[in-house]
């Protein structure tokens, strides 16, 4: 069990007149939410305040769950130029989030326990949400050596799930031991889905606009290959497999496919990959390269339909934030990734639930139990019955809202949404009941580890 931070709110919350949304039990119903002391207390129809009670109207929202996010890079230790636990749970509580999945590409890398612990306390003493550290699969993210997994597990972050994402494991060997090595504890092992001999100098999707604009292609066989590969080698071994931010219909085919044979695999896709299409980067501006790129239209659908469809499990922001004078570059040279945390729902909201591709129940499961069903986030996303900790998101469907890249809560402004107008907004954000986001306003505050 991952540890989380005990702490709860004494008091009484009521959150009244909202839709709750709760995937784990399949509640639609409009209904009212007594919380008191940090814990679900009640659930009905017409709730009375008690004496003191903190009353908010949340009528027209929808009461859901906290969202989870199985891939957060928050940058911290070494890029806090881009982005610190502080700046990027400030922007997690903004969307939505009670609980984020710190990346390990850090420097230095969290392939060892005090840098685990380190990022799991320094999610504490936030307060903003949770922070669950993800391990290091290779020491150095190298690609050789494994990672400490078992020394990982039992240190005081409780790691069960482990990446070293954005540089692919190329090494089948160590991959398959990787896989081996974690089912010891159960784990996760989550592979950079990307064949690197195929992507060499790569800018873009491969296709007909990167032909036109004369930007290296990066060909969909690569993401697909390396899926292709890690699915044997799950099955072989009985391992967990995670494959993240999916974005092609032959990779949704193939994870289909593995599912359906009892391979042990989840999935998950990024909002931005549900929206933005490859056709866009005829701009070249930089904030739009990302890895896995942008791609087409048709892929754009499939990965829609999958997502409805529960092929893919949840949705990952791949919260990638990068310092201005690193990403404000020719697009040649540009690092990349984009802010994911909160613009999430929006997007989502934008994307799929206002269209009636997704329904409300599903699209709040893939952004709660979806992800929670994937590792340990210590009861995040696992519904809102009676008793359960107060990890609650309030979202108004129908604000409309146009995206400043300014006023976002990240330390970076690499969002490709600056300008766009978009549906759908996180009010109110509680962690075990306190306001982490109140009235559209993130509730600073550092609370004792």
């Amino acid at each position: 069990m991952s540890p989380v931070d005990p702490t709860h709110a004494s008091g009484e919350v009521l959150l009244a007149g909202g839709r709750v949304l709760d995937p784990a039990s399949g509640l639609d119903d409009h209904l009212d939410v007594r919380i008191v002391d940090g814990r679900v207390a009640e659930l009905a129809a017409s709730l009375t305040g008690g004496a003191g009670a903190d009353v908010v109207d949340v009528t027209g929202c929808w009461v859901t769950p906290g969202f989870v996010d199985l891939h957060t890079h928050l940058r911290e230790p070494g890029g806090e130029a881009a982005e610190d636990v502080a700046t990027g749970s400030a922007a997690g509580a903004a969307g939505g989030y009670t609980a984020l999945c710190a990346m390990a590409n850090t420097a230095p890398v969290c392939d060892a326990v005090p840098i685990a612990d380190m990022v799991w306390r320094r999610g504490r003493e936030v307060g903003l949400v949770d922070v669950f550290p993800v391990g290091a699969i290779t020491k150095g993210l190298e690609g050789r050596e494994l990672a400490p997994f078992g020394e990982l597990a039992a240190s005081a972050a409780g790691v069960d799930f482990f990446s070293d994402d954005g540089i692919p494991v190329a090494d089948a060997l160590v991959m398959r031991r990787a896989l081996q090595y974690a089912t010891a504890f159960d784990a996760v092992v989550c592979n950079h889905a990307e064949d690197p001999a195929l992507t060499a100098d790569a800018q873009m999707n491969e296709g007909a606009v990167s032909s036109v604009l004369g930007l290296a292609g990066w060909p969909r066989e690569a993401e697909e290959v390396m899926i292709a590969r890690d699915l044997i080698l799950a099955a072989g071994v009985g391992a967990r497999l995670h494959v993240p931010h999916v974005t092609t219909a032959g990779a949704v085919e193939l994870i289909r496919a593995a599912k359906h044979r009892g391979v042990r695999v989840t999935a998950e896709v990024t909002p931005h990959h549900l929206l933005l299409t490859d056709d866009l980067v005829a701009s070249y501006d930089p904030v739009l390269k990302v890895n896995p790129p942008v791609r087409t239209a048709a892929d754009v659908e499939a990965l829609r339909a999958a997502l409805a469809e529960g092929v893919i499990d949840a949705v990952g922001t791949d919260h990638a934030p990068h310092a201005p004078e690193l990403k404000d570059q020719e697009w040649e040279h540009a690092p990349c990734g984009m802010l994911g945390l909160e613009t999430a729902f929006a997007v989502l909201n934008t994307a799929v639930i206002a269209p009636g591709i997704l329904d409300p129940l599903t699209a709040v499961d893939r952004l709660t139990r979806g992800p929670a069903s994937v590792r340990d986030v210590g009861g995040h996303g696992g519904g809102l019955a009676v008793g359960a900790d107060a990890c609650v998101t309030v979202c108004d469907p129908g604000a409309v809202w146009t995206v400043d890249a300014r006023a976002l809560h990240s330390r970076a402004r690499n969002t490709p949404y600056h300008g766009y107008e978009l549906t759908g907004r996180p009010v109110h954000t509680l962690l075990r009941g306190r306001f982490t986001l109140r009235d559209g306003v993130v509730q600073t505050q550092e609370v004792a580890a």
